[in-house]
């Protein structure tokens, strides 16, 4: 789960890290509102879960409440990635002498969170990454003992010079683990950690991506979560209790099982094609979750083939069955569907498919290729 910056900031201000809060505002009349309360320079920045949106006209600056009315009007309504802004952030202007990014996140290669920091912040992190790698400094935490002091400031110095400055940075370090900690999250940043002219440090831009799994005991959390600044399809999945992540290929793949899922997905691009999706039905033997896996696949305009791969357990290949036959009775599918079941009660979901006039495969390969073949339009 996603959260806004605004929220985010609330979670480090929570620990006693110094951040400009700011208010948010869904309207241009109360953004100049907003703007008059602060008083000075503000900037208004476009609350949605997507990155980028400096680049994309989400964030500017603006020099009277005026302007900051202005600036608003321009962003509200503003699609980044496929998202509408629906509310921006008015926060005091800061006086930058230097940028830093610092961050956790949950590594699975290690099985352990893991710090990223870099006095090169302002940008993308990637980017430093990848052109200038030696610019980062990396350091495991050990879940046994957690983020000690010492760490703290080992990485604090490889942000700053100044003693002052790095006591202030290795406090706001330990600070952000709590808060990564205690929000159950899978990534926290801070990009960018400044310094102002006159030598202080703040957090002037946050972000969280919280684990789904530790919701369910963080009710509080889960209350930060905003539906419409998600993926529509994404959020119809949930409420079904399907997993299910949108992508950016155009044949639709309908899995049950995680494993079985990815491994789909991967034979899709190995075939030559693109994954529309993750979308994965679960052990469940339901039928009305495959009927609300369809409507979820067809609602993206993009899929051109749609793809059944079951391997019958859990799973019963007949309820499957049974569930496309009712989907396919309640709406008008315009694209191929491919099927490959095998498994639990195999023979009656073929007669199922049969008498509804559809066909099953029982090879996995010969089904994906099927598939990537009738999404290219290659195939009948």
């Amino acid at each position: 789960m996603n959260i806004h910056e605004y929220q985010a900031k609330e979670l480090l201000a929570a620990q006693g890290i110094p951040v400009p809060m700011g208010e948010v505002a869904t309207t241009p009349e109360q953004a100049e509102a907003i703007a008059r309360k602060l008083g000075g320079a503000v900037v208004v920045k476009a609350q949605v879960h997507a990155g980028g949106r400096g680049k994309a006209g989400g964030v500017k600056l603006a020099s009277t409440p005026e302007e900051a009315r202005e600036k608003a009007q321009a962003i509200l309504g503003l699609q980044i990635k496929g998202l509408t802004v629906e509310k921006v952030l008015i926060a005091p202007a800061e006086d930058i002498a230097s940028e830093a990014y610092v961050g956790i996140i949950m590594d699975r290669a290690s099985k352990a969170p893991v710090w990223m920091v870099s006095a090169a912040g302002g940008i993308d992190i990637e980017e430093v990454a990848h052109t200038n790698p030696e610019k980062i400094t990396k350091l495991p935490v050990d879940t046994r003992y957690g983020f000690l002091p010492h760490q703290a400031y080992f990485l604090a110095t490889k942000l700053y010079s100044d003693v002052k400055q790095q006591r202030a940075a290795a406090k706001i370090l330990e600070q952000l683990y709590r808060a990564f900690v205690e929000a159950g999250a899978s990534l926290a940043e801070i990009n960018p950690l400044i310094t102002t002219p006159d030598g202080a440090v703040k957090a002037i831009d946050a972000k969280f991506n919280i684990d789904d799994n530790e919701l369910f005991r963080r009710p509080a959390i889960e209350g930060l979560r905003d539906t419409s600044s998600e993926e529509p399809a994404e959020v119809t999945a949930r409420e079904a209790n399907l997993t299910f992540i949108k992508l950016d290929g155009d044949v639709g793949c309908v899995v049950n099982g995680a494993g079985l899922a990815m491994a789909t997905m991967d034979l899709v691009k190995y075939y030559g094609g693109e994954p529309a999706n993750f979308l994965d039905i679960g052990g469940s033997s339901n039928p009305e979750k495959v009927v609300n896996a369809l409507k979820i696949i067809t609602s993206d305009e993009n899929v051109k083939a749609i793809l059944f791969n079951i391997f019958g357990g859990i799973t019963r290949t007949d309820d499957v069955a049974n569930g496309i036959v009712t989907a396919t009775k309640q709406i008008d599918i315009q694209v191929p569907i491919v099927i490959r079941l095998t498994g639990t009660n195999e023979e009656i979901a073929v007669k199922i498919l049969a008498d509804a006039g559809f066909s099953a495969m029982t090879d996995m390969d010969e089904a994906v290729k099927k598939a990537v073949a009738l999404a290219k339009g290659e195939a009948q």
